[in-house]
């Protein structure tokens, strides 16, 4: 490619911060990989790093430029991509990034099934913050992103949205289990609790959940983990409130059940699957995102028929936020 080493070169820089890091990863000397951060520089006239006492950091002009070449790196990976896939169906490389909670839910299970189906496909999955989840899309370092609460973003296309709502799970010996449905809040809030922590998009759904209710609740453990929130409730540790996503295998194999909330106190979580606006999807992405949203549907119409979600809107396809 035109210019690849110089483009993989300082792509490498801003990602380390360092020429001697970036060099030790790309294999090569430091003196070659500051060349070519020269040689940009005199290329357009401008510094594109700042010198720094312990690295460097990129100018306005730097982040200008990365924005561009990872954008034609992207593009040359999209390309290499469609060339194999002339001599061997099926083959590319897929980058996403969800936030915690569904990475610790549905998510593996459903990249597990396609990669058995389609052995020469590659994911990289990335896990982040749902405030933070936009950013690798928005730089280009991830193809497509989803997750919980996800803020309306410039630069961003929404794929699909789904309405899944915040309910109560607790254990299958818990009195409360006894029945199906909706449950009264205030009959929750009499039990021991173990939340989110604060600082957690879900923590403040639950927040607003519990808002109009004149009691103060202190949970007995707090916790950033959704995996250990589900450890601690089917120990009897406590209640939490999740979404029905987070506990769909738990609740088929009857180590859980999910309750939704009454409805004056149902608050909903919308899950959405995004791109970036400008970006064009390669066949890999495509396919894997046609696979995800089949099974995402497929989960969702089995909530839907147990009363845990509501029927779903039809599904945005290209919208743009």
């Amino acid at each position: 490619m035109l210019h690849s080493r110089k483009l993989q070169y300082i792509d490498e820089i801003a990602r380390c911060g360092s020429i001697r890091k970036a060099a030790a990863r790309l294999n090569v000397a430091s003196s070659a990989v500051n060349r070519q951060i020269l040689a940009l520089e005199e290329e357009l006239g401008v510094p594109i790093f700042e010198r720094l006492p312990r690295g460097l950091r990129l100018t306005a002009a730097g982040e200008l430029c990365i924005e561009h070449i990872r954008d034609v790196l992207k593009s040359y990976d999209r390309l290499e991509t469609r060339v194999k896939g002339l001599k061997m169906p099926q083959v590319g490389r897929v980058s996403m990034v969800s936030t915690v909670g569904l990475a610790a839910g549905p998510l593996p299970e459903i990249v597990a099934r396609f990669v058995e189906r389609h052995p020469r496909m590659r994911i990289q999955l990335g896990i982040d913050g749902a405030t933070t989840t936009t950013n690798p899309v928005l730089s280009g370092e991830a193809d497509i992103g989803i997750g919980f609460n996800i803020p309306a973003t410039p630069g961003l296309r929404t794929l699909a949205t789904f309405d899944i709502p915040i309910g109560v799970v607790l254990p299958p010996t818990h009195r409360l289990a006894k029945e199906a449905g909706p449950v009264d809040l205030v009959e929750v809030l009499q039990q021991p609790l173990v939340l989110a922590q604060n600082g957690m998009s879900l923590r403040a759904m639950i927040n607003l959940i519990l808002a109009p209710l004149p009691v103060s609740v202190e949970p007995v453990v707090e916790t950033g983990a959704p995996e250990t929130l589900r450890h601690l409730v089917k120990r009897g540790t406590g209640l939490t409130f999740l979404n029905p996503l987070d506990v769909v295998e738990e609740c088929r194999r009857g180590e859980l059940m999910f309750r939704p909330l009454s409805d004056q106190y149902r608050r909903h979580q919308p899950m959405k699957l995004f791109a970036r606006a400008r970006a064009t999807l390669d066949t890999a992405t495509s396919l894997f995102i046609e696979f995800l949203l089949a099974e995402l549907g497929a989960l969702v119409g089995e909530l839907e028929a147990k009363g845990h979600v509501p029927p779903q809107p039809a599904r945005d396809a290209g919208g743009r936020d």
